[in-house]
């Protein structure tokens, strides 16, 4: 069984509990790499051409003017090799209540038939709002199982909720 761990991240100044704070690697990731290590998946960051702003607030806003104008920002590649894994796990960062318009814009280009999928979010206080059925819809064909939602703060130690779930 061959797995791959799909994920967005972002670095910069992020949100952690009531304030702002700089991070030299996004939260996502780093609960992406944890993910490999307890699985022994592989890892592909999907990359936008066009990245948010590493300033919080401008971020959030472009975030929220992509969700609203249904944008499918363009990403520099998607894995080549695919179709050889039987199992995906999608992380992401929960960007105004569902997944970044990049993820929307790589998942749609992917086939997802006869996969299964793991959705993991993080998120610093809103949990997967509505992406786990945004997944499931951009997935179409693919098993997928119930999500699981990390506080961004609480990345660093969230290897026991990974090797529960996946």
């Amino acid at each position: 069984m061959a797995a791959l761990i799909l994920y967005y991240s972002r670095a910069g100044e992020n949100y952690f509990g009531g304030s702002l704070k700089y991070i030299d690697k996004g939260n996502t990731e780093v609960a992406a790499e944890k993910a490999a290590k307890i699985t022994g998946a592989k890892l592909f960051k999907i990359e936008p051409v066009t990245p948010y702003s590493d300033d919080y607030n401008t971020c959030i806003n472009e975030a929220k003017r992509d969700l609203n104008a249904g944008a499918r920002p363009e990403v520099k590649a998607l894995p080549s090799d695919f179709d050889k894994y039987d199992t995906v796990i999608i992380m992401y960062p929960n960007y105004w209540g569902t997944m970044p318009m990049h993820m929307f814009s790589a998942l749609e280009k992917l086939d997802f038939t006869g996969k299964t999928v793991f959705p993991v979010c993080t998120h610093e206080g809103s949990g997967l709002g509505r992406s786990e059925a945004d997944v499931k819809r951009c997935c179409k064909g693919a098993d997928v199982k119930q999500g699981l939602a990390i506080r961004g703060s609480n990345v660093q130690s969230c290897d026991a909720e990974l090797k529960a779930r996946l």
